[in-house]
């Protein structure tokens, strides 16, 4: 309820519409009793008087029997007058309606324009992560494998050669160990154990220490209310943030502040760099707003030419779904 009544809706179209279709259906109860009830007495005056019983109607009277019959045909058109106020009070509520939902059919629309273009960024964004895995794992882990398959069979070419074998050995084993390597980068890529197993706090400083650029992380606050979905959201804006900064900023520093609340959580990472940084259609920053939107939060870039980029996440801790 709380929710419902910090809504605009509620005030801007909901209010309007009950209180006017509130005087609309007093004032059609007031039409119905009176103008129906005398219409009754005027066609069914005949009657009444025939037991002794003259029916007033507003100023009118009948003192005779002629005016009780000249009293029916004016019983009927007073029915017909009443039936038609009806409608044209029922018109009128209609056309209340219409007027003052109409403010809300265009927020509606706008709504529903900006839930497709969210889902086109994100289809768009999920298969630019899609090919980046498979870019990864393509590039690193599968050469490395077919390194170690081709150093196993030149093994059997060299089983009269001890010390050829031992060579072949242990290049055998370098590349599987960078194998294990890379295929533990690409999986931490997906979703870090860190932010798991820690917390996004102790996440996003392991992200900074693995970082090529020196971080100066600012943290406070408790991050333990942050749902999952909301934590993964943030941990990935702040890593695609200092890839970014590494890539194009021309710098070799970065500031990182980020407050946990049990309300939700504020990340800013800035740096000083060249600046002129945009959200586009289908780029890893469009991808990220998208994902903070998808959990009710929304991303920001200020991004002066020459003035240092600085990008600002917020995140509610629990999902609005």
């Amino acid at each position: 309820m709380t929710l419902r009544l910090r809504s605009k809706s509620v005030w801007r179209t909901d209010l309007p519409v009950f209180l006017a279709t509130l005087l609309l259906c007093a004032l059609s109860l007031l039409i119905s009793f009176f103008g129906f009830i005398g219409a009754a007495a005027l066609v069914f005056s005949p009657v009444f008087w025939a037991f002794g019983i003259a029916a007033q109607v507003g100023p009118f009277t009948p003192k005779s029997v002629q005016e009780t019959l000249l009293a029916v045909p004016a019983g009927i058109a007073l029915g017909a007058v009443t039936v038609s106020s009806l409608t044209g009070v029922s018109l009128l509520r209609d056309l209340l309606l219409r007027v003052f939902s109409r403010s809300r059919d265009s927020d509606l629309l706008a709504k529903l324009e900006e839930l497709r273009s969210s889902r086109a960024s994100l289809t768009a964004a999920f298969e630019i992560e899609r090919q980046r895995i498979e870019r990864d794992l393509h590039d690193g882990a599968q050469q490395e494998l077919v390194a170690v398959v081709m150093r196993l069979g030149m093994l059997e070419t060299a089983a009269d050669d001890q010390e050829r074998t031992v060579q072949l050995a242990r290049q055998a084993q370098a590349h599987a160990e960078r194998a294990l390597e890379r295929l533990r980068e690409t999986v931490r890529d997906i979703h870090p154990r860190e932010l798991s197993d820690l917390g996004l706090i102790a996440a996003v400083r392991e992200l900074a220490a693995r970082s090529p650029l020196r971080v100066e992380l600012t943290s406070n606050g408790d991050d333990s209310q942050l749902s999952s979905p909301t934590a993964t959201a943030v941990y990935f804006t702040v890593s695609e943030a200092l890839t970014n900064i590494a890539k194009h900023a021309g710098v070799g520093t970065a500031q990182i502040d980020m407050q946990c609340a049990k309300t939700g959580v504020k990340v800013r990472v800035r740096d000083d760099g060249a600046g002129g940084a945009r959200i586009d259609a289908g780029s890893g920053l469009a991808g990220l707003r998208e994902r903070m939107r998808s959990v009710g939060g929304d991303l920001e870039i200020l991004s002066p030419a020459g003035g240092g980029t600085e990008v600002a996440a917020s995140a509610p801790s629990q999902p609005p779904w």
